[in-house]
């Protein structure tokens, strides 16, 4: 029997609380919701860096970003560092890449067989933070309050220009396998989705923006004021602007009507995915994966977009459906750096995991329904806002954050699922909050970590200006094609041609082959 082949539809800024999936009132995702009917639904799993490129280079990688230096949006993911992309080449698999993963530097495909569109961010150092100044706010591209009083509708936005192409690509791409299957080469593949919708700019459009009425669209359950925040959300409420520039019920309640309306929108690419595998045959010997790099606070204790580890900003939607997949909810805490050994056995079985520095673990046996003695999620944030590492432990229903700089979190989330009450600074939790303390203490040198990020802006910052001094090769991806090889051309025999790129073949063709 041939191996389940891997599909990965991985949103951009997707916080699972705004899906009807994971029970939203009015969100309307009816694709991601039959996928979990159908399958398996994570319902603690987590990005392990809050902030795009880092967390997927945890996700590609299954390592923690501390392993493989990848701090921020402008740091290198290494090419010496295998992914699950070169694992699946090498036990057999076709892969592909359609849309955004954020690579930085000049390996743009880390194992990926083919890759079908660009990039849509930059793939340079010239997002570098600066530890050095972590209170000054980065001008250049930082998101701020205007995103959200801007929000509304558009014809077009670059996002939607975008995930169309994203669609469209990833769709020939998965009807070429069935041409490939047709003509009997079968073999099995692995194809990441990956779009930049719902990450903000807040725009949406008409038609997404219409399956939400105004009067149903809730309101941030918690705001906290600057003076109200730990300090370290402080200084992300002051680096967005939150602090200084107030925004009216109308404004947030807009922003947040255009993310659900770009959720569903993300939600259609998901139906337009599963449909072109229905279209070759393959949905029935498909494991898909819906998922996403972090969330977004919209609103939430005063936060907007990403940065911090509280549940709206942390968690990302997992759902899996497919061959050897049961139906149910997965209660045990996960995170990215699980689905590259989940995808090893997919593909092959335990054995096939090579021993290796990976921080992650197998969700087979929790997709299968069986049970998992590991509950609990490792994070690392090393990005802007913050002048130390920042560390979050989740185990069980416990949730501690730690930085140097600033006083310990210690959250209780089944009593308080929107975090609230701060655990480590009341005495009956002193020995729980210890014991966390002690344990990032074993586990992380924060100050040789604070170093090595140090060490890495200024090498970045450097090379960085070099680039920008004169004219250089740029790293963006530019897709390759060779469009005198495509369609009909005069070196072809046209009924030749029209025969490969029908599907399903007819009967003649079929039999010509």
């Amino acid at each position: 029997m041939r191996k389940p082949n891997i599909v990965v539809i991985m949103a951009d800024q997707l916080a699972p609380q705004f899906t009807g999936a994971y029970g939203h009132p009015a969100a309307k995702t009816p694709h991601m919701d039959a996928l979990a009917a159908r399958g398996m639904r994570f319902d603690a799993a987590y990005c392990n860096s809050p902030l795009c490129a880092p967390s997927r280079a945890a996700f590609m990688s299954g390592q923690l970003i501390s392993r493989i230096g990848a701090f921020d949006n402008a740091s290198e993911f290494p090419a010496s560092v295998p992914t699950f992309a070169h694992y699946l080449k090498g036990l057999g698999y076709r892969t592909c890449l359609s849309g955004k993963m954020h690579f930085v530097g000049p390996d743009q495909k880390h194992g990926f067989e083919d890759r079908v569109t660009t990039d849509i961010y930059p793939s340079d150092f010239a997002w570098t933070p600066n530890w050095n100044a972590n209170e000054e706010r980065i001008d250049k591209w930082y998101h701020n309050m205007q995103t959200v009083k801007e929000s509304g509708v558009a014809v077009a936005t670059f996002q939607t220009d975008y995930d169309d192409e994203v669609e469209f690509a990833a769709r020939r791409w998965l009807i070429d396998r069935g041409r490939d299957s047709g003509a009997g080469e079968c073999v099995p593949f692995c194809l990441v989705a990956s779009f930049i919708h719902p990450h903000d700019p807040y725009v949406a459009k008409q038609e997404f923006w219409e399956l939400y009425a105004e009067d149903r669209i809730e309101m941030p359950r918690t705001t906290l004021g600057p003076d109200e925040q730990d300090p370290f959300s402080r200084r992300v409420m002051d680096g967005i602007e939150a602090s200084t520039v107030p925004l009216t019920d109308e404004e947030v309640r807009r922003a947040r009507r255009a993310y659900l309306a770009n959720a569903s929108y993300f939600d259609s690419k998901i139906g337009a995915i599963v449909k072109a595998l229905e279209d070759i045959g393959e949905l029935d010997n498909t494991i898909v994966i819906v998922t996403s790099d972090h969330g977004d606070m919209l609103g939430e204790r005063g936060l907007w977009y990403k940065m911090t580890f509280f549940e709206h900003s942390a968690r990302v939607p997992l759902i899996m459906a497919g061959p050897g997949v049961a139906r149910g909810v997965a209660r045990n805490a996960c995170s990215l750096v699980d689905l590259l050994p989940t995808f090893l056995e997919i593909a092959g079985g335990k054995e096939c995991i090579p021993d290796g520095p990976f921080d992650g673990r197998s969700l087979m046996s929790l997709a299968r329904g069986e049970t998992d003695s590991v509950d609990e999620v490792i994070g690392e944030y090393c990005a802007e806002m913050t002048p130390s590492p920042v560390f979050m432990i989740r185990r069980g229903n416990l949730k501690y954050i730690h930085c140097d700089a600033d006083p310990p979190q210690l959250f209780d989330l089944s009593t308080d699922p929107n975090e609230i009450e701060n655990l480590a600074e009341r005495p009956e939790w002193s020995v729980t909050a210890r014991s966390f303390a002690e344990e990032v203490a074993a586990r992380w040198d924060s100050e040789a970590l604070r170093r090595q990020v140090l060490n890495s802006q200024r090498s970045r910052q450097l090379l960085n200006a070099a680039m920008e001094a004169g004219p250089g090769e740029a790293w963006d991806f530019n897709p390759h094609r060779d469009a005198s090889k495509e369609y009909v051309r005069n070196h072809m025999d046209w009924t030749v041609a029209a025969a490969r790129y029908r599907f399903p073949p007819t009967d003649g063709a079929s039999k010509a082959e």
